[in-house]
């Protein structure tokens, strides 16, 4: 009889069904996930969705705090998604640092160490939003590192073994922010591509795009295309206006079309290198080349509407923290000057609506993060691009032989460089570090199999910067 229920057993854990028994307790069946999930305090299972063989996939809500300093200002219910696996397993915890994606994706470090995945919406982007709005109190990198760490505290009631924490991008950013504020949440921190926007006289930014690539012909065509497009506004203006009045867009935030137009010009020389390649070089369109053309690779590289209403919307969140803590680069625009309408209106706060009032920029939020990384950070382990812009102000973890932080370059890479694409011997290098701090020994495959090329059987393709492929510069 004993043999017969442990078979069973073992058929419903592979269908997902149960979860195969604790070391220490053969034939003993684990406690639903689902019943398990439903004793966290504040925690909603809004659904269960179709997941890949191994796995289940849960919709959820968490109740947060709108303002941490001020108990009566209310709470809101912040989306999450949890990918299960095993509560046996490493849990990571990921923020894109914007919407949370609803569908089942595994960042790289989930996919290295085969573990859970808790993933969490960045407060303010709606529907994680407070009904009773107060930008200025809520929406600071500590109210959102105290969310991430009630999250990670609520689900270790269920996760028991070892924490990571990721994101790509500002999602590496919120990391960070996260690692420095609670220190002792997680064992290791993965940032991806997290810009350090340290105030600097000296723009890093600008010093970076003059160099940026090996091919300075590349550079001189995108500096090209942009006078090109300024020269001929008339022309191309005309073609936004058309694509506009066919999908509805407005340009209220901004101002205008003909402004949008100078804006997105102004960034796709940082766009270009943010998101393509090298060998794009060869797509960037010569002086004279047709308006239709010429407009088609912008819709590529960055739409000249891209400042429409329609397309801020989402992320004025994101250009708000920027307008009042992130900091953003200085606008790489000095060649174009005599051909600008707009001069000096290429910055964070152009993007947030008038509406929305804003304090004075906190000179000691970037300076506080940035000490703390480069003199008291452990277990840090940071990805960069050599091509992607926001590599140009990184984090420099401390070196102290107990620290154990690790900074990587992806060679020629963009804002969507990952451990899979560093050479081989940094790539295992990397794996072995992020297993290690999961608790799991460092032998692991090729990290190169972990690359979006070829992902897991039923996954869908993972970007480390989910949500911002289609944002505009900053």
């Amino acid at each position: 009889m004993t043999r017969c229920l442990t078979a069973l057993i073992a058929v419903l854990a592979v269908a997902g069904l149960v979860q195969p028994a604790a070391a220490g307790a053969a034939g003993a069946v684990k406690e639903d996930i689902k019943d398990a999930l439903a004793r966290i305090p504040g925690l909603k299972i809004v659904s269960e969705g179709p997941a890949p063989t191994g796995y289940r996939f849960f919709k959820l809500t968490f109740t947060q705090q709108a303002d941490y300093t001020n108990p009566k200002a209310g709470t809101f219910e912040q989306r999450l998604t949890l990918l299960h696996r095993d509560t046996d397993a490493p849990t990571v915890m990921f923020t894109s640092g914007y919407n949370v994606s609803e569908s089942p994706n595994r960042s790289e470090p989930t996919q290295i160490v085969n573990g859970n995945q808790v993933s969490m919406e960045y407060r303010y982007f709606a529907p994680s939003r407070p009904t009773a709005e107060n930008w200025a109190k809520q929406l600071t990198i500590w109210q959102a590192a105290v969310d991430e760490h009630r999250i990670v505290q609520a689900f270790k009631s269920v996760y028991h073994a070892n924490w990571l924490a990721t994101g790509g991008s500002k999602g590496g950013m919120t990391a960070t922010y996260f690692r420095r504020f609670f220190p002792n949440d997680v064992n290791g921190t993965i940032p991806y591509v997290a810009p350090n926007d340290v105030i600097d006289p000296l723009d890093s930014y600008d010093k970076f795009l003059s160099k940026v690539g090996n091919d300075p012909g590349c550079r001189d065509a995108l500096k090209a295309v942009q006078r090109d497009t300024l020269k001929r506004r008339d022309e191309l203006g005309a073609l936004a206006e058309q694509a506009s009045k066919e999908n509805g867009f407005t340009y209220k935030i901004v101002g205008s079309i003909d402004k949008s137009l100078e804006l997105s010009t102004i960034d796709s020389y940082f766009a270009f290198w943010q998101y393509q390649t090298q060998a794009d070089c060869a797509t960037v369109p010569k002086p004279g080349a047709p308006a239709k053309d010429l407009y088609a690779w912008f819709e590529k590289v960055g739409a000249l509407t891209g400042y429409s209403d329609q397309a801020l919307v989402g992320f004025v969140p994101y250009y708000y923290q920027a307008a009042v803590q992130l900091g953003a680069p200085e606008a790489y625009d000095s060649y174009l000057r005599d051909l600008l309408r707009y001069p000096g209106e290429d910055v964070p706060k152009t993007f947030v609506p008038k509406e929305i009032k804003r304090p004075k920029f906190d000179y000691l939020a970037m300076p506080d993060i940035d000490f703390w990384v480069r003199t008291q950070a452990k277990q840090m382990l940071y990805v960069y691009g050599g091509n992607d812009p926001w590599s140009a102000e990184r984090f420099a973890p401390a070196k102290f032989p107990w620290s154990d932080n690790h900074a990587y370059t992806v060679p020629a890479g963009n804002h969507g460089s990952k451990i899979a694409q560093l050479p081989a011997e940094q790539a295992a290098e990397a794996t072995a570090t992020v297993r290690k701090w999961a608790g799991l020994p460092a032998q692991a495959p090729d990290a190169r199999a972990f690359s979006t090329q070829s992902a897991p059987a039923g996954f869908p393709l993972f970007d480390a910067d989910l949500m911002m492929i289609d944002r505009p510069k900053f």
